[in-house]
């Protein structure tokens, strides 16, 4: 199998690592509205773990294949490009606050935990959700050259 091929094959892995971190993070917040406080850490640590695991093949994929130039033209690049953008900006900005919430978390300081989770979760949620859009559009719809 040659570079390529592996790429290829690691794309829909991390899609679904991505949908996974989605379902883990619906699931956390519906189980910390339910005071559910177990069944939500362990959803928000598949969550994490899922995540991590994306990191680790993503930069896999992109050693291996780079980066693919989107097929679309017109308004659909607009749109996939705004979607990516907002994407990659926001996943860099999510992995500190996510390692922030877990050493809260762990030191049991669950005010702060709360406070700094209302902004997080959100951003966490739309980046795990546009990756499942950018693949989407970028191996399904659209393709790549």
């Amino acid at each position: 199998m040659d570079a390529q091929a592996l790429g290829d094959l690691l794309a829909p892995v991390n899609a679904t690592l991505n949908a996974t971190a989605t379902v883990c993070l619906l699931a956390g917040f519906a189980f910390i509205r339910a005071r559910r406080i177990e069944a939500h850490r362990k959803a928000m640590l598949a969550a994490v773990g899922a995540s991590a695991l994306f990191l680790v093949f993503y930069l896999t994929r992109f050693a291996l294949t780079g980066t693919h130039e989107f097929a679309g033209t017109g308004t659909a690049r607009t749109v996939y490009l705004s979607i990516l953008f907002s994407h990659m900006v926001l996943a860099v900005v999510v992995v500190p606050l996510v390692l922030r919430l877990l050493h809260l978390a762990r030191t049991e300081r669950f005010t702060e935990h709360r406070r700094l989770a209302r902004w997080t979760y959100p951003i966490w949620l739309y980046v795990s959700i546009t990756g499942i859009v950018v693949y989407a559009l970028l191996y399904h719809v659209y393709g790549y050259v």
